[in-house]
């Protein structure tokens, strides 16, 4: 699958999108942020999901800018509620300016997400912003359990799927799902891109658990540890609790019951716990059962064989990312 074609088509895109306005310091941060880099995988499934229904594509750039610039104002406003000095190896908005300014222009960005979707005409515009809506307000839903899971000790494994669902996986579905709508696909042809996206976005985001723990600092762009420091219940956690003896369940949820100066312990001993009880590979393993579970999905697509494929190879590159 050629993922430059998609990617170079939406920079040249992203280029396109003037925020040299006034004021600057409301509008500076939207550009930072979008120019930040990242994976634009997003935006991609959108491109991606039009071409397989329509061999073409430019006509999803806006729903994809859309997609993208709702992506990035998520990130804004995360990176204020977990404190985060980083985002893809650089200083996050409200490190670089100040947290008010990082709160009224990640607001602007949800505002100019919706504006993109004034390219198209009123009924797929109107399929459009219903399924955003939803979403955005998923996605809200999302962040408030991971909120809460913070101060609980009793988070389940089936609560934190669920939690990921809402939080990160309901907007790759959605993804795909605009790309059908801009090609005037039939509403059951959309849905089974979506349910497909749904599984991948789940494997997505336990990827990202995986690597925010055991990735590569220099290629995952994030800071290693960010979850332990956190103490976020992922399934990592959970998982270590459900399979650890005594001894490891203690310590664990010792130090997840602990907010430190210095963190560098802290990580390396929840680590090597993790690595006893062979989170890793366990995690691995359900990473690999939701992507299959996606795939399911595409064999009910009336689509070409071609366009099953890539969407196939772009699943796998997602279950074996580094970044």
């Amino acid at each position: 699958m050629d993922l430059a074609k998609y990617q170079q088509s939406f920079l040249k895109y992203l280029e396109q999108q003037d925020f040299n306005r006034e004021p600057k310091n409301l509008y500076a941060p939207v550009d930072y942020i979008l120019q930040l880099g990242g994976k634009r995988l997003r935006p991609i499934l959108t491109l991606i999901a039009c071409d397989a229904m329509t061999n073409s594509f430019s006509e999803a750039l806006p729903a994809a800018m859309a997609v993208e610039t709702f992506h990035n104002f998520t990130l804004v406003h995360d990176d204020i509620m977990d404190e985060a000095p980083l985002r893809r190896g650089k200083e996050t908005v409200h490190h670089k300016w100040d947290v008010n300014t990082g709160i009224l222009s990640g607001d602007a960005m949800l505002i100019l997400a919706y504006q993109y979707f004034e390219n198209y005409e009123p009924i797929v515009f109107q399929k459009l912003a219903k399924l955003f809506s939803k979403t955005a307000l998923e996605v809200c839903d999302g962040q408030q359990l991971d909120v809460d899971f913070e101060t609980r000790n009793d988070v389940t494994i089936e609560e934190y799927i669920k939690m990921i669902t809402l939080k990160t996986s309901v907007l790759v579905a959605a993804a795909l799902k605009m790309g059908a709508i801009v090609a005037n696909s039939s509403e059951t042809e959309a849905d089974h891109l979506y349910d497909f996206g749904l599984n991948l976005g789940i494997a997505f985001q336990l990827q990202d658990d995986y690597l925010d723990t055991f990735g590569n600092p220099e290629t995952f762009g994030k800071q290693i540890g960010g979850d332990i420091i956190e103490n976020k219940k992922t399934y990592l956690y959970l998982k270590c609790l459900e399979v650890a003896n005594n001894e490891d369940k203690e310590k664990l949820q010792f130090f997840f019951n602990q907010k430190l100066e210095d963190n560098s312990i802290k990580i390396d001993e929840v680590t090597r716990i993790f690595e006893r009880n062979d989170i890793p590979n366990l995690i691995q393993g359900l990473i690999q059962k939701y992507t299959e579970e996606s795939f399911e999905h595409l064999h009910k697509l009336n689509i070409s064989e071609s366009a099953k494929q890539n969407l196939i190879g772009f699943g796998k590159y997602l279950m074996t990312r580094k970044v």
